[in-house]
């Protein structure tokens, strides 16, 4: 199969490492990958298959006004839709809401093309510009599919778009994950007899980790034997280095930065939290049921609970309360037994969000599109498929 990946930038970032994830594995595979981005490619963060092939647009930045906007999306546009028009794709699926609206545009009447659009967030949590939004609401119609992170991702899509089917198709899990630059060595930064509770993210507000380390401070005397990390950089830290500094924490909570070896911290670690006010979908969550971690995390919408089945794998608290995330955490690191039951079941999500998987679900709606496209229908699946897909 022939694909377009039609994204803003490959730059750091969850829906470019998804984009990453998916354009290699089906380079492997033998298809004819190629990713376009607004952004230039100097830009580009994740690794690509040799096979992967690039097309930078280099028609990113920001508009003077609302009229310059309109001229450069119209460029956008047409620049897209010559890509397309040129290349022939089987389908071409765009990550995020803009590229979405975009794409819409540019696939409009051209026969034989599945053009597929994909929501990469819940989008209440990162409202649109008014003309985006009314723009979203008019042409999520025009694609033969917006695809959904999660059940409540899809209701919202439903109530607020024309979209006419909207699949649900989770993120997939990477395991083992490679080691990438920079490397953070566990090994040097934690005492060995030492267990871990680890986090990571975005120093940022919405991660809540200055719930954590709060509630962290409160275990840490009954808890000698524990070490919180939280791997990530952002704007929040120099504010949560102060709550630390000022809870007397310095060499029970370790912010070392980003961490390209991620996987191994999460092989390192005994017990994994999330304490985000809000998600899409989290990876970083999934990643560490992969590597057999048990989790506890603030049941935010959305993701969490499609990811952890509570008290099988790991356990939900009510979103943001504190008081409930430190009972969840002292249960479980004071309680190796429990500990071990949960990490016990946390593997199945390699199966459960296997690229394999996930990667057959694209492939499908990529075959329905085409067949609809062929056709000359409007591209309406089955009864059945209407519903959604679940992880």
């Amino acid at each position: 199969m022939k694909i377009f990946i039609f994204i803003n930038s490959l730059a750091g970032g969850g829906a470019e490492r998804v984009t990453a994830t998916l354009a290699n594995y089906w380079a492997r595979a033998q298809w004819d990958v190629t990713i376009v981005t607004l952004a230039p490619q100097s830009e580009d963060f994740y690794a690509l298959d040799p096979a992967v092939k690039r097309i930078a647009m280099d028609m990113a930045g920001d508009s003077a006004n609302v009229l310059d906007g309109l001229l450069q999306n119209f460029r956008r546009v047409f620049a897209l839709r010559k890509l397309i028009r040129q290349h022939r794709p089987d389908a071409v699926m765009a990550m995020m809401s803009t590229p979405n609206v975009l794409l819409a545009f540019a696939s409009w009447g051209i026969s034989s093309i599945c053009a597929v659009g994909s929501e990469r967030c819940y989008p209440p949590h990162f409202p649109l510009a008014k003309m985006w939004h009314v723009l979203r609401q008019r042409m999520y119609g025009r694609l033969h599919a917006v695809v959904a992170l999660t059940q409540e991702s899809a209701k919202w899509i439903k109530s607020h778009s024309n979209a006419r089917h909207i699949p649900v198709i989770p993120n997939p899990v990477v395991w083992p994950m490679p080691n990438n630059a920079p490397r953070i060595d566990p090994g040097k930064l934690c005492d060995p007899e030492k267990k871990v509770l680890l986090a990571v993210g975005r120093l940022s507000r919405e991660k809540g980790f200055g719930i954590l380390i709060n509630a962290f401070s409160k275990l840490a005397a009954r808890h000698d034997d524990w070490n919180l990390v939280i791997l990530g950089e952002g704007p929040e830290r120099a504010g949560l280095q102060k709550q630390i500094d000022e809870s007397a924490l310095g060499s029970k909570v370790l912010m070392p930065g980003i961490a390209g070896n991620v996987g191994e911290w999460y092989s390192r670690a005994d017990l994994f939290a999330m304490s985000s006010l809000y998600e899409g979908f989290p990876n970083a969550l999934a990643e560490a049921l992969a590597h057999g971690l048990p989790a506890v995390s603030f049941d935010c919408d959305t993701g969490p609970r499609d990811i952890i089945r509570h008290e099988v794998d790991g356990l939900l608290v009510s979103l943001g309360s504190e008081a409930e995330l430190l009972g969840a955490l002292d249960r479980l690191m004071k309680d190796g037994d429990a500990r071990a039951a949960l990490a016990a079941r946390a593997s199945d999500a390699r199966e459960r969000f296997s690229i394999e998987k996930v990667a057959r679900m694209w492939e499908q709606l990529f075959i329905e599109g085409r067949t609809a496209a062929r056709l000359g229908t409007d591209g309406r699946p089955a009864p059945a498929a209407r519903e959604g897909v679940s992880s």
